[in-house]
């Protein structure tokens, strides 16, 4: 079985999953899906905790690739890029993401509006669980892995801090452009995309789109989104392959640094504030937090036993 600090990084001989985790990835991308409509909690926090996060960055960095290579006259790169994306993760993945940013867009905002503490809270205790995942994949703790997660959670923490804007009718080129970057922290455990787009002013507009179908900001979305992605990919998988426990180091931070944005009682422009209610409402919150931790911990559990690759297991390309 592999050592649970080896990176997963797609190669030729592994580029294929397994009949019978397609399902499984469905459910991975609802849990996806639902995290990135969440300001504060991250999809790629979810990816990393079901052990997908590798390989994902790895399928879309050569999803990426292949039209770049189509535009430099090279349709045989394009083919073996392409041959690169394990497709049956990605498909289902995607599937499950998309289904929850509808369902999410929907529902979530009311609740988020009538308990905003008791739903930070179940956030908070999500995302403190998670930090364990990147923590473990880190084959040799060192001082200066110490340094760079306590820099990265500073970081995490002034921006997560920042007072949210809001723009009811954004120019099209602002929403590509604010797509391109939220994108960027969605694929990043512990940056939350949904909230890059709450600070930069469009996450209602986003939503308010998403759920009355407009289609026209949707595909400038879509597309702003996609070109952030695939240049990000391309960085994000050379840090993984050649600098891997400094990049968990660093998640591991940007995780810690955004539990400021998920602390159950604070001010409309983000100050923190004492817990308030009385003590039945506290001890709801401190039961929600438990509850998020504990699911997360189930998560993980599952992951491990569900998505990890056979040692003995032989894959044809």
């Amino acid at each position: 079985m592999r050592d649970a600090t080896e990176p997963i990084l797609a190669t030729p001989r592994d580029s294929q999953e397994r009949d019978s985790a397609v399902p499984v990835h469905f459910l991975q991308g609802l849990l996806m899906g639902g995290a990135d409509v969440i300001p504060g909690v991250s999809g790629g926090t979810v990816a990393l905790i079901v052990g997908i996060y590798e390989r994902l960055v790895s399928s879309v960095r050569a999803a990426a690739s292949a039209p770049v290579a189509l535009l430099r006259g090279d349709p045989a790169g394009a083919r073996a890029a392409w041959g690169e994306v394990r497709w049956r993760l990605v498909l289902p993945l995607a599937v499950g993401i998309v289904t929850a940013l509808g369902i999410g867009s929907v529902v979530l905002p009311p609740l988020l509006e009538a308990y905003p503490a008791r739903m930070n809270a179940l956030f908070f205790g999500l995302v403190a669980a998670s930090l364990l995942v990147p923590w473990r994949r880190i084959s040799r703790r060192t001082s200066a892995h110490l340094i760079l997660g306590v820099a990265a959670a500073g970081l995490a923490a002034v921006l997560v801090g920042l007072p949210p804007g809001s723009y009811e009718d954004p120019p099209l080129l602002q929403v590509a452009v604010t797509a391109a970057v939220a994108i960027c922290a969605m694929i990043l455990p512990g940056i939350s995309g949904a909230f890059v787009l709450k600070v930069l002013g469009i996450y209602e507009t986003t939503l308010g789109a998403l759920s009355d179908l407009n289609v026209a900001y949707m595909a400038v979305f879509v597309l702003g989104a996609a070109v952030g992605l695939g240049a990000f990919a391309q960085v994000l998988e050379w840090l993984l392959e050649t600098r891997h426990d400094a990049t968990m180091a660093v998640l591991v931070g940007l995780m810690a640094g955004s539990l400021r944005a998920l602390w159950p009682w604070q001010a409309a422009d983000r100050t923190l504030l004492a817990p308030v209610g009385g003590v039945g409402e506290v001890a709801v919150v401190v039961g929600l937090v438990v509850l998020g931790a504990v699911a997360v911990l189930v998560l993980i559990h599952s992951g491990e036993r569900i998505d990890q690759p056979r040692s003995d297991q032989t894959l044809d390309v």
